[in-house]
């Protein structure tokens, strides 16, 4: 197999290969590499009773317009993917949770790129302070679980990683799926 680094970005790089086929032939294949990012759904229970999920409106270049959807972000280096997940909830939303449960794991682009999103979900929420990156600019909102529902069918959410997570919730509310909760280890150590 041949080898050709087209693009050293800022965090991504794109390589051409040379591979070979079942069939004895050649052929090149030209992806992304990606360090991984995570995902979370935050549960927030409101003083009502009613669950709904924290979201953000943020601006994506790529697609030229603001999407909806479920906290997210990269994966520094070799980071813990856990450890990850409280980072870029806290940083983007001002959230910490005293719970967390790991959903799955998807590949959102895998015919071009080896990224993966580790799906977390986050209950217990406490509000806190925002740590945005510079050059960060998102607002942050809540949904109740009817409203996201709608948001996903009448196309005001299109962005693939939060329509795939809410497939999770939806089957987790419905007793369908089930997840292993865990105690923030931060979260009872002040406990």
């Amino acid at each position: 197999m041949q080898r050709e680094s087209l693009l050293q970005g800022h965090f991504l790089r794109v390589l051409r290969d040379t591979v070979r086929l079942p069939d004895g032939g050649e052929a090149t294949r030209e992806y992304v590499l990606h360090p991984g990012a995570v995902l979370i759904v935050p549960l927030l229970s409101g003083a009502d009773g009613v669950l709904r999920v924290v979201l953000e409106r943020q601006y994506r270049h790529p697609v030229g317009r603001v999407m909806l959807e479920y906290p997210a972000g990269k994966r520094d280096g070799q980071e813990d993917l856990l450890l990850c997940a409280r980072r870029e909830l806290r940083e983007e939303t001002g959230y910490t949770a005293r719970e967390w449960a790991h959903a799955g794991v998807m590949h959102p682009v895998a015919a071009y790129s080896d990224e993966f999103i580790d799906i977390w979900f986050a209950r217990d929420l406490t509000a806190g302070e925002r740590q945005l990156d510079p050059g960060e600019f998102l607002d942050v909102t809540t949904a109740t679980v009817p409203e996201l529902l709608q948001y996903c069918r009448d196309g005001r959410i299109t962005d693939a990683k939060t329509l795939a997570s809410t497939l999770w919730l939806q089957n987790l509310l419905s007793g369908a799926w089930t997840l292993d909760w865990q105690a923030d280890p931060d979260s009872t150590a002040a406990g």
